[in-house]
Order: C-alpha cells, then sequence, then structure tokens
C-alpha cells in the first residue's frame, strides 16, 4: 500500500457554507481569481494560497457539507460547449476521444468524476472504524495522506477501490456510482451505539475532476500548485480562492500519477476552465472507459464481484497484511499463508470484438472468464480484461476466447504497479 510520508499543512474537513446570494456575486469574481492565482508563483492573499501560509483562510467561517441548494450550472456549461451529457448527469463525450486518449499519453487531460460516489467520515472515532471496515491501514496515516483501500466481504470478495484522504476532521473515500449508496448502508449498519462515527454521502454536494498525463505536474506548477509535485500518493491540502474552499490530492482514481481536484458545485465551471487554459484537454466517460480497461484498473459489477476475492483482482497496495483484525482478515490471512489464489486478472489483446463472460480457454480447456471488453483507437484494435488460472497462461502467452478469437495475456499498468508479497516455499497450498 502506497502511502504518504510527510505531515502535510493543516486540513480543513468541510466546505465553506455560503449563502446563495454571497455564491451567485462570487461566481463572477472567481474565475478572474484563479486565473490571477494560478499564473502568479508568489503567494498573495488574493492568491491560491496553502492554508498554512494565508491569514484569510484561517480566519474562514467553519465549513459545512451541506451548503445551501444552489444552481449546479457546470453541466450547462460544458453542453453549450459541444459536451454530451447523459440522463444522469455523465459527460459522455467531448467528440474528441481520440484527441484526449492521445492527451493521456503525451499530454495531459481532465476528467469530470462528479459522477463518482464520495463519502465522508468524520467522528473521533473513524481511523479506528474505517480501520476496522477496510484492507488498509488507517491508523498508520496522518493528517494531509491519503490511500486506496478496498471494501470487501466477510469472505473477501471485492466489493469496490476506495480512494481515500485522510483531512483534519474527517475521511474522504472516493468509490463508484455503482458502490456509493450500498457503501453508505453498510458503514452506517456497522456503526454501534457508542462509537462516535457519522458517515454522510456528500457526492451531490462537491464536484471531483481528474489530471492526469506526463504534463499535468507543468500545469499544477503554472497553477501555483507545485508544492504537491512529487509528493506521495494520496497527499492532500486544501487551498482558497476568494472564500471558496479547493482541495488537491496526488493522484486520481485511474493513476499515480496526476492530480485529483475536489471544489463546490459552485467553483466548478470556473476551475474547469481555468484547467482547460492551462492546455488540459477534456476527457469524456466513454474514452474514461477505455482508459480504465487498457490501464487495467478493475471495476464493480465487471472485475470486483461476488465471483473474486481481492488477492485475484491483484489489489495488493490497498491490503495491510500486518494490521490487526478487520473485515475479511482472516480469508485474506489463509490465501495467503497457504498459497490459495487460484486465478489472476490479466490484460488481454484481442483478434476480434468480444463478449464479457465469454469463456477464457487453452487447449480447448476453460480456464477463465471474461470480465470487461473494449475497441482500440484503430478499428482493428481490440483489448479486454480477464481472469486466468494462475498456472494456465501468464504474459505473452496465447489463450481463446470464445470459440475463435485469439488472445494474447499481457500485463497493463495498474496490476503492475502492485506489490504482492514474496512467495514462501513452506505450508500446504489450498485446493
Amino acid at each position: 500500500m502506497t502511502t504518504a510520508t510527510a505531515t502535510a499543512p493543516p486540513c480543513v474537513a468541510h466546505l465553506v457554507s455560503h449563502s446563495t446570494a454571497r455564491l451567485q456575486h462570487s461566481r463572477a469574481a472567481l474565475l478572474l481569481h484563479l486565473n490571477a492565482a494560478f499564473r502568479t508563483k508568489k503567494t498573495t492573499k488574493n492568491n491560491l494560497s496553502s492554508r498554512n501560509t494565508s491569514s484569510t483562510i484561517a480566519a474562514a467561517l467553519p465549513f459545512e457539507l451541506s451548503p445551501p441548494p444552489i444552481d449546479h450550472d457546470f453541466l450547462d456549461s460544458v453542453t453549450a460547449e459541444g459536451a454530451k451529457v447523459s440522463e444522469e448527469g455523465i459527460i459522455e463525450t467531448f467528440e474528441n476521444d481520440d484527441e484526449a486518449l492521445d492527451a493521456f499519453d503525451n499530454g495531459v487531460v481532465v476528467m469530470d468524476l462528479s459522477h463518482f460516489g464520495r463519502i465522508r467520515a468524520s467522528g473521533d472515532d473513524r481511523i479506528q472504524f474505517l480501520h476496522n471496515q477496510t484492507t488498509a491501514n488507517f491508523e498508520c496515516l496522518s493528517e494531509g495522506q491519503g490511500c486506496e483501500t478496498v471494501f470487501v466481504t466477510p469472505t473477501a470478495r471485492t466489493i469496490d477501490i476506495a480512494y481515500a484522504w485522510i483531512m483534519k476532521k474527517a475521511v474522504l473515500l472516493m468509490v463508484s456510482l455503482e458502490t456509493c449508496g450500498n457503501i453508505t448502508e453498510m458503514l452506517n449498519k456497522y456503526i454501534f451505539f457508542a462509537d462516535k462515527v457519522e458517515i454522510q454521502d456528500i457526492t451531490k454536494q462537491t464536484c471531483l475532476f481528474a489530471l492526469s498525463g506526463p504534463k499535468s505536474s507543468e500545469v499544477m506548477a503554472n497553477l501555483n500548485l507545485g508544492d504537491l509535485v512529487g509528493q506521495p500518493y494520496g497527499t492532500n491540502r486544501h487551498y482558497n480562492v476568494n472564500g471558496m474552499p479547493i482541495t488537491v490530492g496526488v493522484g486520481n482514481i485511474i493513476s499515480e500519477e496526476g492530480f485529483s481536484l475536489l471544489t463546490s458545485p459552485a467553483a466548478a465551471d470556473s476551475v474547469w476552465k481555468t484547467l482547460l487554459s492551462q492546455g488540459a484537454i477534456p476527457l469524456g466517460s466513454n474514452a474514461w472507459e477505455k482508459l480504465r480497461i487498457t490501464q487495467g484498473r478493475p471495476a464493480p459489477g465487471k472485475e470486483l464481484t461476488n465471483d473474486f476475492n481481492v488477492l485475484e483482482a491483484g489489489l495488493w497496495n490497498s491490503i495491510s497484511l500486518n494490521k490487526g483484525c478487520y473485515k475479511g482478515q482472516e480469508t485474506i490471512s489463509r490465501l495467503i499463508t497457504y498459497d490459495g489464489v487460484k486465478q489472476r486478472l490479466w490484460g488481454i489483446h484481442l483478434s476480434a470484438p468480444a463478449e464479457p463472460g465469454s469463456p477464457i480457454t487453452v487447449n480447448g480447456k476453460k480456464v477463465g472468464k471474461l470480465t470487461s471488453y473494449t475497441t482500440g483507437r484503430k478499428e482493428c484494435d481490440h483489448f479486454a480484461l480477464g481472469y486466468i488460472k494462475r498456472k494456465a497462461a501468464s504474459d505473452g502467452d496465447t489463450v481463446i476466447v470464445g470459440e475463435k478469437i485469439i488472445g494474447t495475456v499481457v500485463n497493463v499498468p495498474f496490476l503492475s504497479r502492485q506489490s504482492p508479497p514474496p512467495v514462501k516455499n513452506s505450508g500446504p497450498r489450498l485446493n
């Protein structure tokens, strides 16, 4: 598990609660302040500045995560500029998918991930509570640090991966759209009477953008946020522009490289336009799904289901192997001790399109199942993710998907970054 090692500046746990009139007044001025702050390398009292260097932030009103209702005009703005938005409020495409995918590899992209879930855990017992409910070691983290953790069932079947930020008075968990409601309900279910923990779904009160690509650090430096460049994954800090808070973290849901920006709906449009002005290419959810599959990030309902456990999904960096009891811990320990991981997730280059759920065979024997499929940038490119039995195939081997589709097994970036423990030769193996 990758965690931050340095203590970040004091953090703020909530978003500023403004009156509707204040929000409307701030919108017109916010972009000017953002541009001015982002262009200036020297911090002034009106510029984007870290909380520990700005007296105006220290004097800010108490933050709340339940601001008064406001118009969420960000989607209206991008729709007017040609983006296609689904009925659920998800930006599907900017009609530039190829350009955006190229920018992910060679430049910088910005993705609206506001449809992903955001859960806030607060209360004096929040750290111990999450420590016991997920796979990561929260007790070793300090304010301003972060990590990835996994929600699992008692038998270590995967529910979802969460990207977590440790703040001064809360922990923010970023999860998938499909699982946010169930995870919120599940966490509330496990709060006992004496527990000082409060769980809130704050998805609608916040917006989330992800910046990714090899030039994302340049954008951060240009925006006077260079102090985050090179910091450990999950490091998060709070900044303030004209009374509007923005939390920025190192890494994002799809990659340890890049950054995440959490803001209020009132500031979202201005922050988005400022990132575009720095050369970031907008990327919609259709291209995001291609990235997810080609990068190898497992998703709920596909790779993360009751059919597969957390170790088969390869999420080693999100698992603490030396902390105390937590949900799923007994099963995970047995799987490691007795070498009981029977299959693993791979990327597969395909010769033709294939349906998720198709069997994967070697020499006529079923050895796995396809879980996700996408086309490449060229019509002849086809790529998939799938689980394959451990000894049946490995990197570079050929498999058959369905009846006659030829597949080549390959490593994928997200899973290649995982660090499983050394294989022990002692101990019986689970069959």
